[in-house]
C-alpha cells in the first residue's frame, strides 16, 4: 500500500510513553455509550487467542469482559488528568503511518459524505498510547483492541495491536492495518449517520441478549463495508492500492470472525453469541464497500 508520499493528520493524539494512563474503568462494549454489549474489534481477537492458546472457552472470557463493561461507567466520565500533547503529527514510521492513513480518510470522508448522504464531516481525533490511558468511555487498554469512543468522538489505538496481527493472525501488512484504522472510522461515520444512537436504543428495546448482539453484528459489519468504501475512493483519489493488498485485508477479516475463533477456541460455533460476524460476513461487507464506494451498499440493518 502507497502512503508515505501523502499528508499527515494533524487530528492525532499521541499519548505513547505517557506515564499518566489508567484511572476511569469500565469496558467497550458496542460503539454506544452505555450500550453495555459487544465487544471491541481488537477484544474479540485477543481473547479468542488466550483461550484458544489455554484451553478456555473464549466465550467464557468474552462474556466476563462484557460483564466488567456493564459494571463499568455509563455515559460521559471526566477523565481525571489530561496528557499532555504532544506537538505536530508524530515523526516514526508507524506514527506516520497510522496519520497518514488517517489524513486519507479525512480527503475520502470530507467528499463522500456531503455528496453521498448531504451530511459534513467531522473529523475523529485518534489517540496513540502505550498500553492504557484514558477516555470518555472509560479505561482504554491494549488488550480491548482499537475501538471508538462515541461520547468523545475518538478513535484509540494501541499499535502493539497491528503486531499480534502480524505475529498470531497471519493478518498483516499495512492495507490490513490501514482497513482496521478505518474500520474505527466506519464507526465515527455511523456516529455522524446517526445510527449509532438509535442502535443502543433498539438494543435497550432487545427482548433478548440474542437480539442485542445481533444488532451489534450490524454495526460491525457496516464499519466493515464503510472501510472498504474509504479503499474505493482512496485508490480512486490516491492510487493507494498495490498487488496483494486486498487480499491481505480479507484474509484479516476471514481470520476475526466470530465463527473462526469460536471454532478455534472451543471446536463449534454459536451463532446467537456472535457479537461482530462470521468470516464470511465480514469478508462480504468489506467487498462490497470496495466494489461500489457507496454508503447505501453498506445499509447492514436493510437485509
Amino acid at each position: 500500500m502507497r502512503w508515505e508520499d501523502f499528508r499527515q493528520s494533524e487530528n492525532i493524539d499521541d499519548r505513547r510513553g505517557d506515564s499518566d494512563g489508567g484511572g476511569g474503568g469500565g469496558g467497550f462494549g458496542l460503539p454506544i455509550p452505555g450500550s453495555g454489549g459487544g465487544l471491541g474489534i481488537g477484544t474479540i481477537i485477543i481473547l479468542g487467542l488466550i483461550g484458544w492458546a489455554v484451553g478456555i472457552d473464549p466465550r467464557i472470557l468474552i462474556g466476563g469482559a462484557e460483564m466488567l463493561s456493564r459494571g463499568g461507567q455509563s455515559g460521559y466520565s471526566q477523565p481525571q488528568q489530561q496528557s499532555q500533547r504532544k506537538a505536530g503529527p508524530p515523526s516514526d514510521q508507524m506514527g506516520r503511518f497510522v496519520s497518514a492513513v488517517v489524513a486519507m480518510n479525512e480527503d475520502v470522508w470530507k467528499e463522500a459524505l456531503p455528496s453521498q448522504k448531504n451530511i459534513q464531516f467531522r473529523p475523529a481525533e485518534l489517540v496513540m498510547f502505550d498500553g492504557e490511558t484514558r477516555s470518555a468511555c472509560g479505561k482504554a487498554q491494549s488488550a480491548m483492541g482499537p475501538f471508538y469512543c462515541p461520547v468523545d468522538q475518538k478513535m484509540y489505538l494501541d499499535t502493539s495491536f497491528f503486531n499480534d496481527m502480524k505475529r498470531k493472525l497471519g493478518g498483516g501488512g499495512d492495507f490490513a492495518y490501514a482497513y482496521v484504522i478505518s474500520h474505527e472510522m466506519g464507526h465515527h461515520i455511523e456516529n455522524l449517520l446517526g445510527i449509532l444512537p438509535k442502535v443502543q436504543q433498539a438494543q435497550q428495546r432487545a427482548s433478548s441478549q440474542a437480539e442485542s448482539n445481533g444488532l451489534s453484528v450490524r454495526v460491525e459489519l457496516m464499519a466493515d463495508c464503510l472501510a472498504g468504501v474509504w479503499a474505493y475512493h482512496a485508490n480512486q483519489k490516491f492510487k493507494i492500492l498495490e498487488d496483494g493488498d486486498v487480499e491481505k485485508a480479507v484474509n484479516t477479516a476471514t481470520a476475526i470472525g466470530d465463527d473462526r475463533l469460536q471454532q478455534a477456541g472451543r471446536g463449534r460455533v454459536v451463532p446467537d453469541s456472535f457479537t461482530h460476524g462470521s468470516s464470511e460476513q465480514r469478508v462480504r461487507w468489506l467487498q462490497n464497500g470496495l466494489k461500489s464506494g457507496s454508503i447505501d451498499s453498506c445499509n447492514t440493518f436493510a437485509r
